[in-house]
């Protein structure tokens, strides 16, 4: 077994990379994590330092047998598990938070595996993947290690490894059967389902339609309709843009195939945009924008069109993207997301501990409570 720690990922095979991706989800391929780094979004200048861990069968890296995409991090923007108040609390004790190190697929808190393994039967690898973070956390004096929105499988691993574990709250859609939209709002109460059908039917009245692109479809106009959308976005909400255009331009150039564009056209001209990923089995919603401010087409565009299409293609699941508790009134209902940690202090680490205990408490309580008001008819 060889241990190699890439500074980028240009380093690593893309196949033997990609060989190790489950249910070929999109944020973990090689092509995904390399446009990021190709289009100068994670880089060491804007705290993104690529510092991939990779286990090797022998030295001459012929059999890649499992992988870990790392980043030494100066801050904690892009990763939307919130630490501030960590970092606040290393500072107060004149101690230093960052850099620190993650394990997360940047500016995207979708769930999914956070280390690849070849052979998933075999602890080998995982053990010696999450033993080398814990010694480049020393190596390089970094205070912590962090594995954002993995598996619940994975977090439960970790956790027996020692690790601590933090709970968040997400609402995904899940497809039970459902043979169209109009059976999937037939499970909903009265009440939410005319809401839905009378936000569509707006949509409709001001004649706006819709269209799905991917593949050779993304072409240079409608690149550049999806990134304008993307800015504007961010701009009217004073956000940073993690993204830029070249990393648009390299996802319609060389991740086309899981990659979606949809708009929605008035008068034949786009006035809305939502991009869109997707695995073997779940749609991804990541980033929104709109030109105009017609009525409920921001629910159209970010969650109705999107459980349709998953509903025609047969798809399980589909993620939103973090916070929005408006998203339950669209059938989208809380789901428990997972991040481990790892604090090179003994002290703040048992601080943290309790912290989450009583976090993963509130949370329980907080989806609690969601539940009481599904959208859905109970069951009797």
């Amino acid at each position: 077994m060889h241990i190699v720690v890439h500074d980028t990922l240009s380093g690593v095979n893309p196949d033997q990379w990609n060989a190790l991706v489950t249910a070929n989800n999109p944020f973990m391929r090689y092509e995904f994590l390399h446009g990021l780094e190709a289009s100068g979004c994670t880089t060491i200048d804007n705290g993104w330092e690529p510092c991939h861990i990779a286990i090797y069968a022998e030295s001459d890296r012929q059999q890649l047998l499992g992988a870990m995409p790392c980043y030494i991090k100066s801050h904690s923007y892009g990763e939307y598990i919130f630490d501030w108040s960590w970092a606040d609390a290393y500072h107060r004790n004149g101690m230093d938070y960052y850099p620190k190190l993650s394990s997360a697929v940047p500016f995207t808190p979708a769930t999914g595996p956070r280390w690849l393994v070849a052979d998933t039967t075999d602890d080998t690898i995982t053990d010696a993947l999450l033993e080398t973070a814990k010694n480049l956390v020393k190596e390089k004096q970094l205070s912590s290690f962090h594995s954002l929105f993995l598996t619940p499988e994975q977090a439960s691993k970790a956790k027996l490894e020692g690790f601590s574990q933090r709970s968040s709250s997400q609402f995904h859609w899940q497809n039970r059967g459902y043979s169209s939209f109009d059976d999937f709002l037939a499970q909903m109460t009265s009440k939410k389902r005319k809401n839905i059908k009378r936000e569509r039917r707006r949509v409709h009245e001001q004649a706006v339609e819709y269209r799905w692109l991917t593949g050779d479809e993304l072409n240079e106009t409608a690149v550049t309709q999806m990134a304008g959308f993307y800015l504007r976005t961010i701009r009217y909400y004073g956000a940073q843009a993690y993204l830029n255009r070249a990393f648009f331009d390299y996802l319609a150039e060389h991740f086309n195939s899981q990659t979606l564009f949809l708009f929605a056209y008035y008068q034949d001209q786009p006035i809305a945009g939502g991009l869109y990923f997707c695995s073997d089995d779940t749609l991804y919603g990541r980033y929104w924008g709109a030109l105009n401010n017609f009525h409920s087409v921001h629910f159209e565009t970010c969650y109705y069109q999107a459980i349709d299409w998953c509903i025609r293609h047969n798809y399980q699941r589909f993620e939103a993207g973090a916070q929005g508790e408006h998203k339950l009134a669209r059938g989208l209902e809380p789901n428990t997301t997972y991040s481990v940690h790892w604090m090179e202090n003994p002290q703040f680490r048992s601080a943290i501990d309790e912290f989450l205990e009583n976090e993963a408490d509130h949370i329980k309580r907080y989806q609690g409570s969601l539940n009481s008001h599904s959208p859905f008819k109970r069951e009797l």
